[in-house]
Order: C-alpha cells, then structure tokens, then sequence
C-alpha cells in the first residue's frame, strides 16, 4: 500500500482519491478509541433519536422553545454531524479501507463542516432563547413565535450552506501533485488545501472568513448573551433566586465550553505553527469536539427539562403498567 501511495507523489489531479490516515501514528492502543467513537455514535443516534420521538408523538411539546430550538433542532444537528464522519472512520479501520475517490471527499467535507457549523449556530440560538426567558420573561411567549422561530432557523442553516458551499467551489478550483495525503481523519478543509500544487490563497481566505462567520461569531453572541444574563441575574434580590436563575444557564455552558474550547484550541495551534499541527493532536481535538456535544447534549440539556424529563418518566410508567397488565392477563 504505501508503495502504491508513492505512485501517486508527484502527479497533477484535478479529480483523484485521497489517502486518510485510519490511526495515530505515536499513540499505542489507539484501537480503543475507534470503540469509544462507535459507542458514542449508537449512543449519540439512540438519545437524539428518542428525544425526538417524543417531540413528535406528544402535542403538549409542539412550542417554539422546543420543537424549533431546544430538542428537534439540535436532535436532527446532532444525529447528522456525528453520521458525516463517524462511521466512515470506523470502517476504515475495521477494513483498512483508506483511500476515498475525490467526489466522495468533497462531499464528506461539506457535510462535516456544514453540520458543525450548524452545531455552532445552535448553541447560539440556545443562548438567544436563554436570553429571552431570562431578560425578557414578560414577553418571551410574543417574541418566541413560530414564524420568527422558522425564520431564525432558515436563515442561519441558509447562511452556514453559502459559507461551505464557497469553500467546496473554491476547492474544485485545485490541483494535486505533492502528497494525496490528508492529515485529518476525514476531508478536513485545511490538509486538504494545503497540499494543493497551484494558488491556495482564496482557500486560506475562505478559511479564516468560516472560522469568523460560524465559530467565532457565534461564540461572541453567546458571551454578550450571557453578559446580559449575568447584569439581569444580579438585579434578583435574593441570593437563592439569583442562583435559581442562573442555574437553568449552566448546562447550555457546559455544552459551549466542550464545544469550543478544543475548536479555538486547535484553530490557535494552527494559527500560532503557521497551519503545522500534529495529526494525532487534530484528530484528538477535531474528533472529541465533534462527538462529545452530540452525545452529552441530550443528557446535559434536554433530560434536564421538566416537562420533557415528566413525558419520559409518563411514557415509562404507561409501558410498564402495560407490561405487567399483560403478564397477568397471561397469568
């Protein structure tokens, strides 16, 4: 296989396949955490997956503040960032199959990168419904309507589209005759750019332009949001209902810090080693920030929600009373 590679220095593709790394090159036992990544994945699809079920088999939920931000939203983000990679990686593993044709690559990167920056703009737009209920209580239920909800969300899964969609054009416009090498565990934009023959800087620039619009952006939302929140908090004159308030915010926290914190990581590295970055350090960093949220954000977020938490524990106790109505009856 690597003799095979070798072939491949030293040629000029305008469309060609790809060779991704399927393990780290320093770390001993990296096997395991391809099991991690696939019990993340079945977890991560069957917590998503039930919570949204639950959205749409009980009427009592259909509210702008869940249907359109807190649960199905970040459910449908979730189950598809995490599908856009995982299990491609996975089986590259288990069959050493390495090498990817360049459509199939184009299209891995659009995805991957579409749905995280759709991941981004959700914790945004959770720290926007935050905001609302917290500094707005009063008119919470006027301003979340379901047209300006819908509108939210059109316009930023429209906006995050033109933003990848532009760097996938930019990337047809390369050619490839270094190294088919890509040091990412899937078709990162920045390896796969990088080892382009011809002019590269209207992919750097378009890099830099997604990194401000869809993470940087977003994160400077969510720390005036909060900064709001915070001065609204500090009017409440008992100390319990400050702590009250503040606390329903602490798990949407937890979620933006996991998030990104290993992304602002990894993009300073970048920045700082002039694009030279340790592959097993990107796969770390890139990998743990796109599979932790979407597993923790059902559990962390949603199950913490009363009124979703009371459904589940209703739901539970129907099937069991059920259950052991049928067992008697057998009986």
């Amino acid at each position: 296989m690597l003799l095979n590679l070798q072939q491949h220095q030293g040629r000029t593709y305008s469309n060609s396949c790809f060779y991704l790394p399927n393990g780290f090159q320093s770390l001993l036992n990296y096997q395991y955490f391809f099991i991690f990544l696939l019990v993340v994945y079945m977890t991560t699809l069957f917590s998503n997956g039930f919570l949204m079920a639950i959205i749409l088999f009980v009427d009592n939920l259909h509210t702008p503040k869940y249907i359109y931000i807190a649960v199905f939203m970040l459910s449908v983000v979730d189950i598809s960032y995490s599908s856009s990679f995982i299990p491609r990686y996975v089986l590259s593993f288990a069959f050493n199959f390495n090498f990817i044709p360049y459509e199939a690559c184009l299209a891995q990167l659009f995805f991957v990168h579409y749905f995280c920056a759709m991941e981004s703009i959700s914790l945004a737009v959770l720290a926007y419904d935050r905001l609302m209920a917290i500094c707005f209580p009063l008119h919470c239920s006027s301003i979340h309507t379901n047209k300006r909800m819908i509108l939210i969300i059109g316009i930023t899964w429209m906006v995050a589209f033109m933003c990848v969609i532009t760097a996938v054009i930019f990337m047809t416009r390369l050619s490839f005759c270094k190294s088919v090498i890509i040091n990412s565990y899937f078709c990162d934009h920045g390896p796969m750019y990088v080892l382009a023959c011809n002019d590269n800087s209207a992919n750097r620039t378009t890099s830099y332009i997604f990194i401000a619009i869809m993470i940087v952006i977003p994160l400077i939302f969510i720390i005036i949001t909060y900064t709001c929140i915070i001065a609204a908090v500090l009017k409440i004159a008992s100390a319990s209902g400050r702590l009250k308030t503040f606390k329903t915010c602490t798990t949407h926290l937890i979620l933006v810090a996991i998030f990104y914190l290993p992304l602002l990581l990894m993009y300073f590295i970048i920045i700082w080693a002039n694009d030279k970055i340790d592959t097993d350090a990107r796969i770390l960093n890139t990998s743990l920030s796109a599979t932790l949220p979407p597993l923790l954000n059902p559990i962390v977020y949603t199950l913490k929600t009363n009124e979703i938490t009371e459904q589940i524990k209703k739901m539970f106790f129907r099937s069991g009373a059920q259950f052991w109505s049928m067992t008697l009856t057998i009986q």
